[in-house]
């Protein structure tokens, strides 16, 4: 029954637990790269599942190592909790605290660089857990002597595609990641029920945003009445089909680049 869950190229040749302990300790570590997907279960309005955040990293690390079958980077299973602590009290909402999710990295990290390996990516499509991995990626550099990466889905590629209100308020449930799960399971998708919610800033606001250099703490109930910010009831399956091919491009060129990377060439000479 699991036959189609487990099929494609990221889960028959690049998913790291498929590996037998003996087969794993016998691969080329030297410039392998191993990427620990983490999500989020979360609510994201009344038209999009839980899983959405998860859902995504999932797809678009799938099509991201179908343009590079042959690079040398195995998969983690995706860690579907991530700290969504700004989505509690609205159903559905399952959020693991800033503490915990810090002590899952690192123990994590630590097994990675225990069986040997030295490259590690924590690959992450949810945006509470953006500034704890930025802090962690370096904390895990400290600990185990990794290279460390840390790396969200390139969405200015998609630029084109979408409204600039959108790309600029649309940063939860609206219409990228409607179209996005569209795409890639149209039937968790209640498009009737999709809304249009955007935040109403102050028109003078010129120095504070949800997000960024300078911005005010928010949760969701703070900024949005129905569970999302964007436009929901712009998404297509097309639109989402595009959004996955420019960012997925961007992503197999992201992942290129780490596994040629070295930390210790880039220091300046004296």
């Amino acid at each position: 029954m699991l036959h189609g869950r487990y099929s494609g190229n990221a889960f028959e040749k690049r998913f790291l637990p498929r590996l037998t302990s003996r087969e794993i300790e016998l691969l080329d570590k030297e410039n392998a790269l191993v990427i620990l997907p983490i999500g989020a279960v979360e609510q994201h309005g009344p038209h999009l599942p839980v899983y959405t955040d998860t859902l995504i990293g999932e797809g678009l690390l799938a099509e991201a190592l179908n343009l590079i079958p042959e690079e040398d980077v195995w998969v983690l299973p995706s860690l579907p909790y991530g700290k969504s602590t700004e989505h509690l009290g609205l159903s559905g909402t399952i959020t693991l605290s800033s503490a915990t999710l810090q002590a899952v990295i690192s123990d994590i990290a630590k097994s990675v660089s225990e069986s040997g390996f030295n490259k590690l990516l924590l690959f992450n499509t949810h945006g509470g857990n953006h500034d704890l991995l930025n802090m962690m990626a370096r904390e895990v550099r400290i600990e185990t002597g990794m290279n460390v990466f840390r790396l969200n889905p390139d969405y200015s590629v998609i630029s084109s595609l979408i409204s600039e209100k959108e790309q600029k308020y649309g940063i939860h449930g609206g219409e990228v990641e409607t179209s996005m799960v569209l795409a890639l399971k149209e039937a968790w998708v209640d498009m009737e029920l999709s809304p249009t919610e955007f935040v109403q800033l102050p028109e003078n606001t010129q120095h504070l945003y949800l997000k960024g250099n300078s911005y005010f703490a928010w949760v969701m109930k703070d900024i949005s009445s129905t569970g999302i910010a964007g436009d929901a009831a712009s998404a297509t399956i097309e639109k989402g089909e595009q959004i996955l091919q420019l960012v997925s491009e961007s992503f197999a060129s992201a992942i290129k680049e780490m596994i040629r990377f070295d930390l210790q060439t880039i220091k300046g000479s004296m």
